[in-house]
Parts: C-alpha cells; sequence; structure tokens
C-alpha cells in the first residue's frame, strides 16, 4: 500500500490558524460508512447523530507548555560569562526527573556542553548529547519544582502548520479540551477541543454515557510519513492509562452490544491497543477466569506504537469523532481503516468543497 494513495489537495486558506469563535460551532462532516453518504451539520448538533446507551470515550490529557525560549550561555576568552542569542527548546519526552529528550533551535549550533538560560536564571540546561532525526538530549538544573517553573515560562506547543509570530494568550486556552486533567501532552487531542461543558451535560441527559482515559500525544503526532510504503512507517510510542472504572463502562457497552465512540484518533489508539494486549494475555493463559475472558480490555498503564492503517481489526469503536488529517498522515490512514479509504477521500474533497475548516483548529467529521 502506497503512501500517495492517501494524498489530496488541500488550499493553504482552509488551514483553521485560529479556534472558531465557540468550541461548539465548529461544523461537522457527518459520515455514514454502511451508506457512504455524509451529512453538512455543526457540532453543537452533535447529540441528534448519537444514541441513548452510546459511550463515548474521552482523552484527558492535559497540554504543557513545553516550547521554552531562552538566550545561550557564552563564556568570553577572558572567562567572562555572557548571555547569547535567542534559543529555543522543545520538550519532548522526559527520560530522568530533570533530564528531557527535545528539538532545539538554532540546532546546528548547541554542541554537547552548549548551556542555555530561562527565566533570569531560575531555570538553566546543557545539551548532554545528540540523538536521531535532530532531537537532543538536555539535562535541566531548576531553582525551584522545575514544573512548576515549566508551567510559569513555558509557551503552548501549537503545530508547525499555525503560525505565530508571538504566542496568542487565546492559544493558553483554547489548545486545550475542557475536560483536560492529566498533565503530560506536548500536543492537543484536538478532535476534544469542540466539547463544552453545556454540550456534554445535553449527551447525558439524551442517555449517552461518556468515559475518560488519558493518552499524553507526543511530538511524533506531528511527523511526516517519511516512506513509500504504508507497512515501512513506524509511530513513536506514546503511554497511556485506562483506569478500572473507564475499562468496567467500556467492557460492559461492549458487552451489552452498546456503541462505543472514540473522541480522537489518540483515544482510538489507546482503546485498541488496550484490546490487542489483552486479546494476546487470554491467547497465553489458557486457563483464564471466566471473569477476565469476558473482557475486551483491562484497566492499566502501558505505552503502544500501534500503527492503524487500512486491513486494521477494530475490535472496540464503532463510532469516531475526529478533525481533518494531513494529507499522506498517519492520522488520516488510521481514519481511513475505520471507514473505507475511497469514502474518507471523497468526504475530505468535499469538506474542500464546501471550505471546511482543517487540522488542529478546524472543522470535525463524526464518522457512525
Amino acid at each position: 500500500m502506497l503512501v500517495a494513495d492517501f494524498d489530496y489537495e488541500l488550499p493553504e486558506n482552509l488551514i483553521a490558524q485560529e479556534p472558531s469563535s465557540k468550541r461548539d460551532e465548529s461544523r461537522l462532516l457527518v459520515v455514514d460508512r454502511q451508506s457512504g453518504d455524509f451529512l453538512d451539520s455543526v457540532f453543537t448538533d452533535l447529540p441528534s447523530y448519537l444514541s441513548p446507551g452510546d459511550l463515548i470515550v474521552l482523552n484527558n490529557t492535559r497540554v504543557f507548555p513545553a516550547r521554552l525560549v531562552g538566550r545561550r550561555i557564552r563564556v568570553t576568552p577572558r572567562g567572562a560569562t555572557v548571555l547569547g542569542g535567542r534559543v529555543e527548546i522543545f520538550l519532548v519526552s522526559r527520560l530522568e526527573p530533570l533530564v528531557w529528550e527535545a528539538l532545539v533551535k538554532p540546532g546546528r549550533v548547541l554542541l554537547p556542553g552548549a548551556r542555555v538560560e530561562f527565566a533570569r536564571g531560575k531555570l538553566t540546561a546543557e545539551v548532554m548529547h545528540w540523538r536521531e532525526n535532530g532531537r537532543r538530549v538536555v539535562r535541566f538544573e531548576a531553582d525551584g519544582a522545575f514544573d512548576e517553573i515549566i508551567d510559569r515560562i513555558g509557551r503552548t506547543p501549537l503545530p508547525p502548520y499555525i503560525k505565530r509570530d508571538e504566542e496568542d494568550r487565546l492559544d493558553a486556552d483554547r489548545y486545550q479540551t475542557v475536560f483536560a486533567r492529566e498533565r503530560g501532552a506536548v500536543a492537543a487531542p484536538t478532535a476534544g477541543l469542540h466539547f463544552t461543558p453545556e454540550l456534554l451535560d445535553r449527551l447525558r441527559s439524551k442517555g449517552v454515557e461518556t468515559a475518560e482515559i488519558t493518552l499524553h500525544v507526543g511530538y511524533g503526532t506531528f511527523q511526516p510519513v517519511r516512506v513509500e510504503r504504508v507497512e515501512d512507517h513506524h509511530v513513536d510510542p506514546e503511554t497511556y492509562t485506562i483506569d478500572e472504572s473507564a475499562a468496567k463502562s467500556i467492557n460492559r457497552a461492549l458487552l451489552e452490544g452498546r456503541r462505543v465512540v472514540a473522541v480522537g484518533t489518540t483515544t482510538t489508539r489507546a482503546l485498541e491497543s488496550a484490546a490487542l494486549r489483552q486479546k494476546k494475555m487470554q491467547l497465553k493463559t489458557a486457563q483464564a477466569d471466566q471473569s477476565r475472558r469476558n473482557n475486551f480490555l483491562v484497566a492499566g498503564r502501558e505505552t503502544t506504537d500501534l500503527f492503524i492503517y487500512p486491513g486494521f481489526e477494530f475490535r472496540v469503536i464503532g463510532g469516531l469523532i475526529t478533525n481533518f488529517h494531513l494529507p499522506c498522515s498517519s492520522l488520516l490512514m488510521l481514519v481511513s481503516a475505520f471507514a473505507q479509504r475511497e469514502l474518507i477521500l471523497r468526504s475530505y474533497k468535499h469538506a474542500v468543497e464546501n471550505e471546511y475548516r482543517f487540522y488542529s483548529y478546524g472543522d470535525a467529521m463524526l464518522i457512525l
């Protein structure tokens, strides 16, 4: 299967640079997998397309301000310490309490041993060594609690296709879901950005249940697919957590034949990863007790590098709420696995012709 099979034409003016004025006033394209039809709607009408007993699963990860802007520390020939040019460090993943894998700018001049100062010395960083794909291992020293300093001085890590000369204060609020609780993501689970507390209340009043899981979205979500064959691509691992309450709700819905609707590709990967893990555990344990054998998934904290593309067998989700994704991206491949590739590309063509807004701050799709 070729990556080029997931390409489409997108005018640049349709890439949303700002969120909609109200979260639930984004447009919604409703896609029916059985009939192949789609319908233009708005997100606030979501309850009318769901049924009592449906279970919506949300990703409650919280984006932390992973972009740090500081000044390089230089030592003059006479041994004096002075501040040099502007430096940006983007925190990618924590390796130890004060050691992170990161992206740095300008990368070529920040050799191992280079040091950077932030917040007038409240935080300093030293580049330890280089890794593949332009990543660096950076060790920090903090005058106080590291996470508290980061929350105070860091900037919202927007995707590269959203152009900002300076941080928009609105981003700190709108690039975060209303149900975000568990700190740890460097990118928002953008399908969840359309929900409001009022809309969630309306869904529950209709009899639609909700459950929350956590998958901390990593920088890999921004990475392009660099291979020609889909099967040769690999996604970066991400950590997810499904607690006992969520696992019971999901298992009960599936056992009762009710529909599980994932909010976003991140939620989908967590749920399907957990189901695959449970299946493997059952195959290994021939004498598993009946209560465990009746479970589609079990609670726990795990890491997944599951790459979902057409041909994948879904075990959990029966509906998907998602934004419009980049051409040739792994996220578009996931959506194409849930619905047929031809149907998804046809619906994207419709969205382009009708000037839907694309990507993180864009409009949404509901696929049933």
